[in-house]
């Protein structure tokens, strides 16, 4: 039942598409066409069948032939200058009523003012209405006498319907032109929303992949080197340096498998799927690979530790991370560092101070791995500040997340 009474529609509906296309592709072939058409069927009327209507039959014959061709061959600048053919043919439609002719080929005025309704402000409906009374009550006048009336009312509610079917299809039009639009608009939103969102994406990966690789290669690096000078004197501990590269860059490697695990999980992949990423009850790990390293660090961690995110935590301990790993970079030998985390009431601090020479330190505000910092603890409305101790001999840097920080924008806890 459904399919008999749609199939038609879509039959219809698929014919006027294809006319449509066929029009904007050729328009003058339309237009010739229609016009041909009416100027044939003006002439012919013209060659007699205008005196079935005419007032007066003695019009001459040339004069009608003159006012059909009038009437019909401006049709074909319809679309492109409706309001001028409109007037062109009213005055030939004024011709025809005044002298008696009435020539149905008036009522072709309807092509222009359909178009005028169509394309034109509204307000060019006025003047195409005086244009179209103009004539039509000049022959009612003339020749109707007493029921000119008639005559009036029902060219004028011709009128009427045209302009109404021009308003219409226009009216369908300007709403099918928004709704494309409007649609145009939200594949522009979504197309940007889809590249600001990789672009987080992006840099959250570089943040991630710069923690794990920069601090684990500066470990692996103070190790080497450690291990280089107890060669000679302490094979033992030497051996020890190469067992500790060895655990550090497995780490490295099952950090990075279960970043890259991550991205390539489908989005509905369940948590439980996901490696847990550290918090703080792995600083106590991070602070160890670091002493094997060669840098003394001395920590002073509440017990127990405060409660907070996991997205958060993983901040912390990243920030603790990078901290670290510069001071392995920069510091110079000889160097020490203090890790302190406070649990104050509504904030969690954290500090880690160095004992190097600022000179060789990143200067605040400079480097990916400060930048990434400052990302995290914005992220959760924290804040971190870094720089030169006030002696002049020491690196500092100061973090600080409030605990009811809890924001929509931070990634999922399970990830990275």
């Amino acid at each position: 039942m459904t399919t008999e009474t749609t199939a038609p529609s879509r039959w219809t509906h698929q014919l006027f598409t294809r006319v449509r296309a066929a029009d904007a592709a050729r328009p003058w072939l339309w237009d010739g066409a229609l016009t041909s058409f009416w100027t044939v069927a003006a002439l012919v009327d013209a060659s007699g069948g205008w005196r079935n209507v005419a007032r007066d039959p003695s019009v001459p014959t040339g004069l009608v032939v003159v006012l059909s061709l009038a009437l019909s061959l401006p049709l074909y600048a319809r679309r492109r200058r409706p309001t001028t053919v409109l007037a062109v043919m009213a005055v030939a439609a004024f011709v025809s009523e005044a002298s008696g002719a009435f020539l149905q080929a008036a009522y072709l005025q309807v092509f222009p003012l359909f178009h005028i309704a169509l394309a034109r402000p509204p307000r060019r409906l006025l003047w195409a209405f005086a244009l179209l009374v103009v004539p039509v009550v000049t022959g009612a006048l003339r020749f109707d006498g007493g029921s000119w009336h008639i005559h009036v009312t029902s060219a004028l509610w011709a009128y009427v319907f045209v302009a109404l079917a021009g308003i219409t299809v226009r009216s369908r039009r300007d709403h099918t032109a928004s709704l494309v639009e409007r649609a145009r608009r939200l594949e522009v939103e979504r197309d940007q929303e889809v590249r600001l969102a990789a672009a987080a994406e992006r840099a959250r990966i570089a943040r991630e992949m710069h923690d794990i690789i920069g601090h684990n290669l500066s470990v692996i690096t103070g190790l080497a080197d450690g291990g280089r000078y107890a060669a000679a004197k302490s094979p033992e501990r030497a051996a020890q340096a190469l067992d500790a590269i060895g655990t550090t860059s497995r780490q490295a490697l099952d950090e990075l498998r279960r970043l890259l695990g991550v991205l390539s999980a489908p989005d509905d992949a369940p948590a439980a799927a996901r490696a847990p990423q550290p918090t703080l009850e792995d600083l106590g790990s991070l602070l160890a690979g670091v002493r094997e390293a060669g840098l003394p660090v001395v920590s002073d961690l509440p017990a127990p530790l405060p409660p907070l995110p996991p997205g958060a935590q993983l901040t912390v301990y990243r920030v603790v991370q990078e901290s670290l790993t510069n001071t392995l970079k920069h510091a110079g030998p000889g160097a020490t560092a203090t890790v302190r985390l406070v649990a104050e009431e509504d904030a969690v601090r954290v500090t880690v101070t160095d004992t190097g020479t600022p000179s060789a330190a990143v200067p605040a505000g400079q480097g990916q791995g400060l930048a990434g910092m400052r990302e995290r603890a914005a992220l959760y409305d924290g804040t971190l500040d870094c720089g030169p101790l006030p002696s002049g001999a020491g690196w500092q840097v100061r973090l600080r997340i409030p605990t009811a920080s809890v924001p929509a924008s931070a990634p999922e806890d399970s990830r990275p």
